[in-house]
């Protein structure tokens, strides 16, 4: 701690109209935790506008991901965004990690609603004396810190959400509630992304929305994640990576070239920036930011 504070999120999105970041989950061993600094060193070198930090299924890393952000603050140069959820905390709780997160120079937040503690597909109930809803939680944090709260957006939907409308409603109760930012879930086909602006627009959302992007390096894990999200994964591209067959190479190049494409459309159609979902490795990560010609590869 002690460096100048770097500005925030919003204020870079409204200085320079771009934001390139990285995301990282708290892992669970030593090992883990090795490979990870690797990576995030690895990406330091790229200069990316922030790394965010992700909790574990039903907040279960809190603790974790509090420790991950604060050494990112204090030992890098990246700006570290943490993600905050409603999950399992009451009120007074989330105050306390709020301050806590001030105290260590920590100037950005993702506040998300969470999935629910009892696993993906069951009812979400608020916990005792907490929140329900992510939009309380954006009120929560701009009301008691100045910190900069970013939330989530969701290209193909919310699981739970009853229509695409609804949704860009939701979204839009976020940004009244004083959410400055928004990224959304990763997706694969850059239509989805664009009507997602589309609908956020008709429903009084002006506030950037940055795309999500997950590099596919292996078929069964993203066609796993993809139904974990509800974001779909196009059967043509499905069909393109199992002509690979048993091929882990191939799939990675194939993963990197799709990506690459990606980001390139998005870019193109004036998406504020690109979020990567890392999974803890910064490799595929890095040679779809250094073929866009956003970073050097030394």
């Amino acid at each position: 701690m002690g460096r100048t504070p770097a500005p925030t999120i919003a204020e870079v999105l409204r200085a320079d109209g771009r934001s390139f970041s990285f995301e990282f989950f708290p892992p669970k061993t030593d090992d883990g935790e090795r490979a990870l600094w690797e990576a995030i060193r690895d990406l330091e070198s790229l200069r990316p506008t922030f790394a965010s930090v992700t909790y574990g299924a039903g907040g279960s890393t809190r603790a974790r991901t509090m420790r991950l952000t604060s050494r990112i603050q204090s030992e890098t140069s990246i700006t570290p965004m943490a993600h905050l959820t409603c999950v399992g905390a009451a009120v007074g709780e989330l105050e306390v990690t709020i301050e806590a997160y001030e105290a260590f120079g920590v100037r950005n937040l993702l506040a998300l609603r969470g999935d629910p503690p009892t696993g993906l597909g069951t009812e979400w109930v608020a916990p005792e004396g907490g929140l329900a809803h992510a939009d309380e939680l954006v009120r929560l944090v701009t009301s008691s810190s100045d910190i900069c709260v970013g939330v989530a957006a969701f290209p193909e939907g919310h699981p739970e959400a009853p229509s695409l409308e609804h949704d860009a409603k939701v979204l839009a109760a976020k940004q009244e509630a004083g959410a400055q930012f928004a990224i959304t879930q990763f997706f694969f086909r850059a239509e989805v992304y664009f009507e997602l602006l589309e609908r956020a627009a008709r429903a009084g959302v002006d506030m950037p929305i940055i795309p999500g992007l997950m590099p596919v390096t292996s078929l069964s894990q993203i066609e796993r994640f993809a139904a974990l999200s509800g974001a779909a994964f196009p059967r043509d591209l499905a069909a393109r990576f199992e002509e690979l067959g048993d091929d882990p190479d191939g799939v990675r190049a194939l993963g990197v070239e799709l990506g690459m494409q990606l980001a390139e459309a998005l870019l193109a159609g004036g998406a504020p920036g690109l979020h990567f979902y890392t999974l803890n490795r910064s490799t595929a990560s890095r040679e779809i930011y250094v073929g866009l010609g956003l970073g050097s590869s030394e």
